[in-house]
């Protein structure tokens, strides 16, 4: 990704990047709060099962993956 100068943006340029920034939060706020709930559902449902076995747990990983990958990411495109 090019690194921006926005010192020599013009204001209008300078508030489109900043819409762009606030839709990007709101989609990463979005984003993670539905892998969050898609993973305490799925403790749930392990707490819920009689037999209880480890494996179940597993494919919660890939939320938790997903989720730390879009914080990571979030804060790199903090910059305005």
């Amino acid at each position: 990704m090019e690194e921006k100068n926005y010192s020599d943006m013009t204001d209008e340029e300078l508030m489109i990047e900043k819409k762009k920034a606030k839709k990007s939060r709101t989609f990463f706020a979005f984003y993670i709060g539905f892998l969050i709930g898609i993973a305490i559902f799925g403790f749930g449902a392990w707490l819920m099962n009689p037999e209880r076995r480890f494996g179940f747990l597993l494919p919660l990983l890939i939320p938790a993956a997903l989720i730390y990958g879009l914080v990571k990411k979030r804060k790199n495109n903090s910059h305005l």
